[in-house]
C-alpha cells in the first residue's frame, strides 16, 4: 500500500487571492460608519449656516455689480462701478478715517483696562470670582441696551454727566455730547469700550493664570520688583493671548453697528458714519442695493485681511 503525499498547492498567477473574513469586512464597515458619523451630525447647522448667512453674504456681494434697487426687480450687470464709484465719493475718506478711529480708540481702550485689570486681579483672593462675574455684565447686555444706557448718560438735560460735572463744580453741565461733531466720536467710543472690556478682561486674566508657577518663583529669585515682573516677565509669556484678543476685538469692532447707529446714527453731519452704518444707509434709506453690496465688498477684504493676519501669526506660533 502506497501513500501518496498532495503537494502543497501554488498560488499561480491566475490563481485568486484569499477573500477577507466577514468579520473583517463588518469591522471594517462599522469603521467607516464610525468616522462618517460626526461629519452627519454637523450637517443640519451647516444647512442652516449657508441658508441664513452663506447665502445672503454671497447675494449681497453679487448686488455690487448690479444696479439692483430694492424698489425695483429689474437689475443690470455695472460691473466695478458700483465700487469705483463708491472709492471716488466724497464720502469714502471721511468714512474710512472714522471706521479706522472708532475701531481702532475703541479697541486699544477696551484693552488697556482689561489689562489694567486683569493683572490687578491675577491673585487667588476670593472676591475675584465674584468680581468676574460682575464685570461681565456689560458685555452680555445687547448691543441696544448698552446704547440707551450711555444715550441717558450723555443726554444734555438730564444726563449723568453732566449732572455729575454740574454738581462738582467743573462747568456748566449743558454740553451736547451727542450733537457735537467733535464729541460724538468720543462718545460712542467710550460706549463700545464699556460694552467690549469685560471678555477682554477674562480672558487676559486666564492667560495671566495659567503663567507657570516657577516663572513667578523665578522672578522673585532674581529681585524683580511687583511691576518689573509683570511687564518685563509675565506679559511676554501671554503674548499670543493678547494678539488674539485685539485681533478679535478688531474684527468685532469692524462689525458693530448698534452702538453708533442707536446713539448718533452716523451723525452729526456725518461725524460717526462707520461703514456698517453706511451700508445700512445705502440699503435702507437710498434703497441702493448695488452701492451697499459694494460697501460690503470692501468691508469683507478688509476683514479678510484681518483673519488673515490672524491665520498667519497662528500658524507662525505653532511652529515657534
Amino acid at each position: 500500500m502506497s501513500l501518496h503525499t498532495r503537494a502543497p498547492s501554488e498560488v499561480g498567477p491566475g490563481s485568486s487571492e484569499r477573500k477577507p473574513s466577514k468579520g473583517l469586512v463588518a469591522r471594517n464597515r462599522k469603521t467607516r460608519r464610525g468616522t462618517s458619523f460626526p461629519y452627519l451630525l454637523v450637517l443640519p447647522a451647516l444647512a442652516l449656516f449657508v441658508l441664513v448667512i452663506g447665502y445672503p453674504f454671497v447675494q449681497s456681494l453679487a448686488f455690487a455689480f448690479t444696479d439692483r434697487s430694492l424698489l425695483g426687480t429689474e437689475e443690470n450687470f455695472v460691473g466695478f462701478e458700483n465700487i469705483a464709484a463708491f472709492i471716488s465719493a466724497p464720502s469714502f475718506g471721511p468714512i474710512l478715517w472714522q471706521t479706522i478711529v472708532f475701531v481702532g480708540a475703541s479697541t486699544l481702550g477696551a484693552f488697556v483696562v482689561a489689562l489694567a485689570l486683569a493683572l490687578a486681579l491675577n491673585t487667588r483672593m476670593a472676591a475675584v470670582g465674584a468680581l468676574r462675574t460682575g464685570f461681565l455684565i456689560p458685555w452680555i447686555l445687547p448691543g441696544v441696551v448698552v446704547s440707551f444706557v450711555w444715550l441717558w448718560i450723555f443726554d444734555t438735560n438730564y444726563g449723568v454727566l453732566n449732572g455729575a460735572i454740574k454738581m462738582f463744580g467743573l462747568g456748566e453741565g449743558n454740553t451736547n455730547w451727542l450733537d457735537s461733531p467733535q464729541l460724538a466720536m468720543t462718545a460712542i467710543v467710550v460706549a463700545k469700550i464699556w460694552h467690549s472690556f469685560p471678555w477682554m478682561t477674562i480672558l487676559i486674566l486666564a492667560a495671566l493664570q495659567g503663567v507657570p508657577s516657577e516663572v513667578h518663583d523665578a522672578a522673585a529669585v532674581d529681585g524683580a520688583s511687583a511691576w518689573k515682573k509683570q511687564i518685563f516677565v509675565i506679559l511676554p509669556q501671554i503674548k499670543p493671548a493678547l494678539a488674539l484678543t485685539l485681533l478679535l476685538e478688531t474684527i468685532w469692532g469692524l462689525q458693530q453697528f448698534e452702538i453708533p447707529y442707536v446713539m448718533t446714527s452716523g451723525g452729526p453731519v456725518g461725524s460717526t458714519t462707520t461703514f456698517s452704518i453706511a451700508l445700512y444707509k445705502a440699503a435702507f434709506s437710498d434703497f441702493d442695493l448695488g452701492k451697499a453690496g459694494a460697501i460690503g465688498a470692501i468691508w469683507t477684504i478688509l476683514m479678510s485681511l484681518l483673519v488673515a493676519i490672524y491665520v498667519v501669526y497662528t500658524i507662525k506660533q505653532e511652529k515657534d
